[in-house]
């Protein structure tokens, strides 16, 4: 009982230095050992099972602690008492924590097919799940370390999955310490120095890019663009009698930010109010309420929802589209982008049709029909002709659409979103880590208007050049709105991995089938089971 008690603090110790290390905690460092324990109870279990579940305790409490915000949600906006909401957030966790789950499995046994160290396997196997595995929530290990920009350079190459891999190498380099016999030898070490060696380098190649991106930045064309963070709740979107009030409010943040010198606007998802036909092809005249510029005459980019002529109800019509547009000085609608990715209950329900009393019991949920494909949106400034990449909510965390996005050569990225759902929790922040990575990957930057936040203007190192706070919507009194006028660099952009895209993820993956092949044979040969344990 005392070594299943030793195990069981092991794997939870794990899950605290994984939560420890992601945002709103952020003890950033944590991350490069935190797989150290997992690692050190899967090799010591009984069986390949008992290291899977171990892994999954780890990766449950891990999740229950990073993703505590998902229950606020379920009771605030699912309307469920605790006592209703808890099992669903068990069964959201306990999905997510599969993931290290079937990292503890895997890396044991591939450790019994090819003898690999630790410093090997750990990476390759924990960049397969991530390069597979379908998660609810996407993220990447690698959100521990969106904040530290010299680390995560190399995305620009490898994707998050690089570093990710370089963390993984770390941890499993020190596992491989602590299992090793006494007296250490050099053979121990080796894979300690191998880390270091590769920690080095990636520190040496993300100086020299930071560089790089720091002049190309200082001689590229500039657009003055503020952002609009309107703080307004969920339910008050969706209020008809608050229309003409949400309207005017995101009109005047506008106005005082043109007044202060923007040349761009851009308002959050779903932002204006009213819905607009899916021909939409020019500003409405003064005397309409529903006029979208009012007060100033700049290029704006906002969010609305879409919908058929006549509210057509068949075919893929049928329902609304979560859409952003693009309005050029002369009231122009010069570009219109569908959101591809929904998310699941809040913006489509499976089965929506057999299930209407779905929306009864969730009334903040909706149904809306998928965009096909990727834009770009075109923007004429004093500057100059530039191209915007539209993404809308956490398309901006989906590194394969974003690169799908980028191949449509946007000069830079503009992310709209509504956070609101979230309040004032780590969820925003974690939001923001992960789309850090996207402005590395493709060398140019980005900026977010976010409707409670967390708004912001990220540039093509990754750095968070400005920021606003995350808001709780439901505050008393409310939060007033709050606005970034920022300078949005036009870059070419650039990086590898807009080229080939998960390839350093799938050569790992390869490296790893190939070494479990070849494993198998040799077991095969000998008659063995592999290694085992006493």
């Amino acid at each position: 009982m005392r070594v299943v008690g030793v195990r069981l603090g092991l794997s939870l110790l794990a899950a605290v230095l994984l939560f420890s290390s992601v945002p709103t905690f952020g003890l950033w460092p944590l991350m490069w050992i935190a797989v150290v324990p997992e690692l050190l109870v899967a090799l010591a279990a009984s069986t390949p099972r008992r290291a899977f579940l171990y892994g999954w305790l780890t990766g449950s409490a891990a999740h229950a602690a990073a993703f505590y915000w998902m229950d606020g949600l379920l009771e605030r906006f699912g309307h469920m008492a605790p006592i209703e909401s808890l099992p669903i957030m068990a069964l959201l966790i306990a999905y997510q924590g599969l993931a290290f789950a079937f990292f503890s499995w895997g890396v044991r046994r591939a450790w019994q097919r090819t003898g690999w160290p630790l410093a090997l396997l750990a990476p390759l196997v924990m960049v397969a799940i991530e390069l597979l595995m379908p998660q609810i929530f996407p993220y990447y290990l690698a959100i521990s370390q969106a904040f530290v920009p010299a680390v995560i350079q190399i995305a620009d190459l490898t994707g998050p999955l690089g570093v990710t891999a370089l963390l993984m190498l770390a941890g499993g380099a020190l596992a491989d310490v602590v299992r090793a016999p006494r007296p250490r030898t050099w053979a121990t070490w080796r894979g300690v120095a191998v880390a270091a060696a590769l920690i080095v380098f990636d520190l040496g190649y993300g100086a020299l890019r930071l560089h790089q991106v720091d002049a190309r930045r200082a001689s590229a064309p500039k657009v003055r663009t503020g952002l609009v963070q309107a703080n307004v709740g969920v339910i008050e979107k969706w209020d008809p009698q608050a229309f003409a009030q949400l309207l005017d409010l995101h009109q005047r943040a506008s106005a005082d930010l043109v007044r202060a010198g923007a040349e761009l606007i851009v308002w959050p998802e779903s932002s204006y109010p009213y819905a607009l036909p899916r021909k939409f092809a020019h500003e409405f005249p003064a005397s309409d309420a529903r006029q979208v510029r009012r007060g100033f005459g700049t290029p704006l980019v906002f969010g609305a929802v879409t919908v058929a002529a006549g509210g057509a109800r068949t075919g893929a019509d049928r329902y609304p589209y979560n859409t952003a547009l693009m309005m050029d000085a002369a009231g122009n609608a010069t570009g219109s982008y569908d959101k591809v990715f929904l998310m699941m209950f809040g913006e489509y329900i499976p089965f929506y049709d057999r299930i209407p009393w779905f929306t009864k019991v969730f009334p903040e949920a909706s149904n809306f029909s998928r965009g096909s494909e990727p834009a770009s949106f075109p923007l004429r400034t004093a500057a100059g002709d530039f191209k915007l990449g539209p993404l809308i909510c956490y398309e901006d965390i989906l590194p394969g659409f974003a690169r799908r996005v980028a191949k449509l050569g946007p000069n830079a990225f503009v992310n709209i979103t509504n956070d609101a759902w979230f309040g004032r929790t780590a969820e925003p922040y974690q939001h923001l880590a992960l789309a850090v990575f996207r402005t590395v990957e493709h060398r140019i930057e980005m900026v977010r208007a976010v409707n409670t936040g967390v708004s912001a203007h990220i540039d093509a190192g990754g750095r968070v050049r400005a920021q606003t706070e995350s808001v709780d919507p439901d505050d008393i009194p409310p939060a007033p709105p709050r606005t970034l006028l920022v300078d949005l660099a036009m870059l070419p952009g650039g990086g590898l991995y807009r080229h080939v895209g998960d390839l350093f993820g799938l050569l790992c993956l390869a490296l790893l089938i190939g070494g479990l092949a070849r494993g198998k044979r040799a077991v095969r040969a000998t008659g063995g089971e592999g290694r085992t344990y006493t």
